[in-house]
């Protein structure tokens, strides 16, 4: 049987959707019923019978900080994809991050090592690889430097500490670090956000950019990896890399609004954040904008991608499709 940790996700629910439709026994950890609501939502993109399939998973209310209940999923498991993180680059988020990123993944680590798992696929993110240079681009053997790490980035490269430590001691794993993963259904969180905000006709985009993936080519690799003998590898998974604007003029089209053409100034970045930290610090509000996030749009990382295609012969589809698919249900909710 497999288990999926943050099985309500983006990512989870679209891995859970590939695995009960391909026959796979699944067991899914969720935290509240209205999360389970969301992935009925995303199985509706691809089925005419959400609810059946469904109904074909496990369902266990657990969380990966609560050792007791996270114990009880673990019965009868043979293989794990911990797909449950927190996101955020808040600073002030940093010990909530650190208990679900770090300490989370510890206990899904030592429960895998305890019933005698016979592999993990951890899904980390390009936020804990070492930022790319001028000239080259960025690999999973990149430098760490914790100095221009975002507190989220900080915590999923201790996260992965604790996979490799698991490794030691015996178990199988592999790591994959997404870029920003497109997908459908969350669509006022990750990159959903994009979408949103394309749909409003703003004028203003931020600058530089990053690495892009679509959700099913993540989890695609994820299951190629985990079906096959890898492991003790950690790869990057980016399909492109693009700057926001370009992003930007490929979907605002689709949802029949005019791309915005403003990059927002250097200056404007260094003001906002120090705004963002007064506000935060005398309003109690959730920071938007922190220095180390500002500083980081100075300068674009490149990723390259070809590790897990030398390695598996594994081939990207088309982005610019996941984006139309995206851009057609955000259209239709």
């Amino acid at each position: 049987m497999i288990l999926v940790t943050g099985g309500t996700g983006l990512l989870g629910s679209h891995l859970l959707y590939h695995l009960v439709n391909s026959g796979q026994r699944v067991r899914s950890l969720y935290r509240t019923k209205d999360s389970l609501q969301k992935v009925s939502k995303v199985f509706g993109y691809y089925s005419e019978q959400p609810t059946q399939l469904m109904d074909k998973i496990e369902w266990v209310e657990g969380d990966i900080t609560d050792i007791g209940e996270l114990t009880k999923a673990f019965d009868g498991i043979d293989l794990v994809y911990h797909c449950a993180a927190l996101i955020s680059f808040d600073p002030k988020d940093f010990k909530k991050l650190e208990k679900i990123n770090v300490e989370g993944t510890a206990n899904v680590v030592n429960l895998c090592l305890k019933f005698d798992v016979q592999k993990i696929c951890h899904v980390s993110s390009i936020a804990a690889i070492g930022t790319s240079t001028k000239g080259k681009m960025a690999t999973e053997e990149n430098d760490w430097n914790e100095a221009s790490s975002s507190v989220y980035g900080l915590t999923k490269y201790n996260a992965e500490l604790e996979v490799w430590r698991g490794s030691q001691e015996g178990l199988s794993v592999v790591i994959v670090n997404p870029g920003v993963v497109i997908g459908p259904g969350f669509w006022k969180s990750g990159s959903g956000t994009f979408f949103t905000y394309a749909a409003k006709g703003k004028k203003h985009f931020i600058p530089s950019g990053t690495g892009f993936v679509s959700v099913d080519d993540v989890v695609r690799a994820m299951v190629l990896l985990m079906e096959s003998k890898i492991q003790s590898e950690r790869f990057i998974l980016v399909d492109q890399n693009w700057t926001y604007e370009q992003l930007f003029q490929k979907i605002a089209p689709k949802l029949g609004v005019a791309p915005p053409t403003k990059k927002v100034s250097y200056f404007s970045l260094e003001m906002f954040w120090r705004l963002d930290w007064l506000r935060s610090n005398l309003l109690g509000k959730r920071r938007r904008l922190s220095k180390v996030m500002a500083k980081g749009l100075y300068h674009q990382d490149v990723y390259d991608n070809s590790k897990i295609k030398e390695v598996l012969g594994f081939e990207y589809r088309d982005l610019d499709t996941a984006i139309d698919f995206c851009c057609q249900k955000f259209k239709d909710r």
